[in-house]
């Protein structure tokens, strides 16, 4: 079920990737150094954002240049499926196929599962685990694999992370 719901989450997150990155959009409620909040609802939703610092991309260890789609890095909420801070990451490319993704917060490293060009933590358990360490971290660097074989680098700013996660759980309290 948890799957379900996350996959669920996910195409309900790619409708408003254009919006969150304008941060031109009604529903943001709040701005959190390098975080933002936004609200939906019917149903409720709630969910704390980031984009990059930094970006980095590799083939063959060199650097190369690639195009990708929206990058972002979210904790998100939604009441009526019960999901209660549930971490979520989309590179804006599909990743490769059977690989796990790495999201490294200051030396500590985390698996999230990919599906397309979203990912994930494998569990509720795991979720808690990464939103800990995302509170008490100064940064979170994300790598994967495209499957075209270009490995990415991405680092975001914890900065604002517990003031916005917060301020969505609120928000979704239900």
């Amino acid at each position: 079920m948890f799957k379900t719901i996350i996959s669920s989450a996910a195409c309900i997150l790619a409708l408003f990737c254009s919006s969150v990155m304008a941060q031109e959009t009604s529903n943001r409620v709040s701005a959190n150094t390098d975080w933002s909040v936004f609200v939906e609802t019917n149903p409720t939703e709630c969910w704390a954002v980031t984009k990059p610092k930094k970006t980095v991309n590799t083939k063959d260890g060199s650097p190369v240049s690639v195009r990708r789609g929206k990058i972002l890095l979210f904790v998100f909420y939604r009441p009526s499926d019960n999901v209660k801070g549930q971490v979520a990451f989309t590179g804006g490319y599909p990743f490769a196929k059977g690989r796990l993704i790495s999201m490294n917060i200051d030396s500590v490293n985390y698996k999230l599962s990919a599906d397309d060009e979203w990912a994930w933590p494998p569990s509720e358990a795991d979720d808690a685990k990464i939103i800990a360490a995302m509170k008490r971290g100064a940064q979170a660097v994300v790598t994967a694999r495209s499957e075209r074989g270009t490995v990415t680098k991405d680092t975001f700013s914890l900065q604002g992370f517990t003031a916005a996660v917060k301020d969505a759980e609120k928000r979704c309290a239900s």
